[in-house]
């Protein structure tokens, strides 16, 4: 298997069977048309220092020579020095680079105890140590199915599907989103979730198989793909929810109602919940976050009177809220909500389809509840939402066009 590893260094480890050669330094290109493309995932950033291992036999390659080997059950901890990074143990050494490939087949090159598929690359960068993982798309994405949705049944198979296909469009469109860092996409939240070969399922693998190179596209482009836990009962419209995301015909209010009654998502454990805060709890936590999210220094956050919504979207998300204070009023737009009302133990708010109550005393706002449906940003495809569908009968097609209505599911290589 060739394996071409970009970024700030560019080589090519060729596997053969159980050595591994390596070609000269070559500049990298990205695929022809039609092609797999690799995908290059940070599982690290920033960091004092890793632990690299070897399930089987490994080699590092440094500046396109061999420099490292590792045997079964190896590993080496990288530590941060500097521009740079040293190998502590038997030999240390210092590197600005590697990277690390298998040299048998089904046995993975570890981070940090966990597996995964492909090349392992490790670069200093403003004195921390990056950790990338390079590999091809469909490898990626069995990482990335179950770790989005959990362990499914059979019959939601159909959820896993559309999980995959969005996963794939998602990465197709947001390929290079941090290039300059070295790397495409985060392994979090950030982007989305990967687990490497640990989150990988029999159904998970299937699910990917089963849709492989399909992606959701609109005029030909793979779409701006959203997904979120549990829109509630209706999914979200991006200026609902997002600063600066711009609209699409495709991202759009969708409901998740059954015909007969209740919502797709509401099987999920978050489709309604309630927060809690005390008067002067809350107040503690606003003199955090309206400085941090709003710009609004955090001396007007005093007298604390009141919070009410003064405006709600298509979807019923807030838009607009209110927080009085012996100066006056706090605007919080809708994208701001989660992050501005922080729960009690430090979390965002789960969802902004949210209904607030206060309870004043001698004109101080005593207590706030927060009712809500729905968790995350509610744009998109509703993973339980999608689930729940599953489970009525609707397959992955039927899915995705209810919650990206006009777009076209087609193959991109």
């Amino acid at each position: 298997m060739r394996t071409t590893i970009s970024g700030p260094w560019r080589w090519t480890v060729v596997l053969a069977g159980s050595v591994a050669l390596v070609a000269c330094p070559r500049p990298a290109a990205r695929p022809p048309s039609g092609a797999e493309p690799i995908i290059r995932v940070a599982l690290v950033t920033a960091a004092a220092q890793v632990t690299v291992g070897a399930q089987g036999s490994a080699l590092g390659v440094a500046r396109g020579a061999p420099a490292l080997r590792l045997d079964p059950g190896d590993s080496v901890v990288l530590a941060v020095d500097g521009a740079a990074f040293v190998t502590r143990g038997a030999a240390p050494a210092r590197y600005e680079q590697l990277a690390f490939a298998s040299t048998m087949p089904e046995r993975f090159v570890t981070v940090n105890g966990q597996p995964f598929r492909g090349a392992v690359e490790v670069f200093a960068r403003a004195g921390g140590i990056t950790v990338v993982n390079a590999l091809p798309l469909e490898q990626y994405l069995q990482g990335v199915v179950n770790a989005e949705m959990g362990r499914r049944a059979a019959s939601e198979q159909a959820a896993l599907e559309a999980q995959a296909t969005i996963a794939r469009t998602y990465a197709l469109r947001n390929r290079g989103r941090h290039a300059a860092e070295g790397y495409d996409l985060l392994a979090g939240a950030g982007d989305q979730l990967y687990g490497g070969v640990a989150a990988e399922t029999a159904p998970g693998i299937a699910a990917v198989r089963a849709t492989a190179g399909l992606a959701l596209l609109y005029h030909g482009t793979p779409i701006t793909a959203f997904f979120h836990s549990t829109c509630g009962g209706s999914t979200a419209a991006p200026e609902e929810s997002f600063q600066s995301v711009r609209g699409a015909p495709y991202l759009r209010p969708v409901s998740d109602a059954r015909p007969h009654g209740g919502d797709y998502c509401d099987i999920s454990p978050r489709f309604q919940w309630t927060v809690e805060w005390e008067g002067s709890g809350l107040g503690d936590i606003l003199r955090r976050t309206v400085p941090a999210v709003l710009g609004i220094d955090s001396s007007v956050v005093t007298g604390l009177r009141d919070v009410y919504v003064r405006r709600s979207g298509a979807s019923g998300r807030v838009t607009d809220v209110r927080i009085r204070v012996a100066g006056g009023e706090i605007p919080v737009p809708g994208y701001a909500v989660r992050a501005v009302f922080q729960t009690p133990d430090g979390r965002p708010l789960g969802g902004s389809a949210v209904r607030f109550e206060a309870r004043q005393q001698d004109g101080a706002l005593a207590s706030l509840v927060a009712q809500g449906r729905g968790w995350g940003h509610g744009v998109g495809l509703c993973q339980w939402g999608a689930v729940g569908r599953a489970r009525a009968g609707q397959d992955a097609r039927t899915i995705l066009n209810v919650y990206f209505p006009g777009t076209t599911l087609a193959r991109a290589y």
